[in-house]
């Protein structure tokens, strides 16, 4: 299974609490925080939902 890596660009600052959590359930704490996970859907499917406040690469 593939690796990706996420990294939060953006602040979760005035944001809707989905999103929030989304980004606490991702691993991702503060600005620059880089995670590395699977590439299941599950994960795909929050990355996408949050795409606007972090960058993917493949790992």
């Amino acid at each position: 299974m593939s690796k990706i890596k996420v990294k939060q660009v953006k602040s979760a600052i005035k944001r809707p609490q989905n999103q929030k959590r989304t980004l606490e359930a991702l691993g991702l704490r503060k600005i620059g925080h880089v995670v590395e996970h699977d590439a299941t859907p599950n994960i795909l499917g929050m990355i996408n939902k949050v795409k606007h406040l972090v960058s993917t690469e493949e790992a």
